[in-house]
């Protein structure tokens, strides 16, 4: 028994005296299957929640409360764009055909979210839905939605505000701090996921 020890300590040891790990060993680690790489469905799922949170905003604010629509602010926006009031009918045509557009590319990023996303799974897709890491992922997109959409839309063009009035900035300035509140939430979801929740293959 001591002769195979001593064997297989030579056996990883080089000519300048430095062990060495065993060749399996090595193999093993340097050839790990890509699912096991944290993050491998990190991306999909932030697109994913950035298409689901425009879509949440789309249906909840533009159409069921009608808080705002694309270019109901426009006539005290920062680019010059011509007013469209949401009160006349030409207005409101107006504004749904870019409410449309909105949709458009929100429909389109849940699509290219849901392609990369089963691109990368390739076993046990009945499970992922009940994935940590991914609905962390999602709500990291949902939140960077906002606060992209809130920054851009909101303050910088002044095309629009979530709920116009008197009290317009503090609508707007909590919309953004919802926005900060997902992505620090989706983030330590996901971070607390188990580590094969983040992996290419659920």
């Amino acid at each position: 028994m001591a002769a195979t020890t001593s064997g297989e300590t030579a056996g990883r040891v080089d000519h300048g005296g430095t062990n060495r790990a065993p060749a399996s060993s090595w193999f093993s680690r340097s050839h790990q299957p890509a699912e096991r790489k944290r993050g491998g469905i990190g991306l999909p799922g932030v697109i994913l929640g950035v298409g689901l949170g425009g879509f949440l905003d789309g249906i909840l604010l533009h159409q069921l409360l009608q808080w705002h629509h694309m270019l109901t602010s426009t006539d005290t926006d920062r680019v010059g764009i011509k007013y469209y009031s949401a009160d006349t009918v030409p207005g409101l045509q107006m504004n749904t055909v870019w409410d449309g557009l909105f949709h458009t590319a929100t429909w389109l990023s849940v699509l290219i979210g849901l392609g990369l996303l089963y691109s990368r799974i390739t076993t046990g897709r009945a499970r992922l839905w009940a994935s940590r890491a991914l609905w962390g992922w999602i709500l990291v997109g949902w939140g960077l939605f906002n606060l992209v959409e809130g920054v851009v839309d909101h303050h910088i063009l002044g095309i629009h505000h979530v709920h116009g009035g008197p009290y317009q900035l503090w609508w707007d300035l909590g919309f953004l701090a919802l926005g900060a509140v997902l992505v620090a939430g989706g983030w330590l979801l996901q971070r607390g996921a188990p580590a094969h929740d983040h992996a290419d293959q659920v």
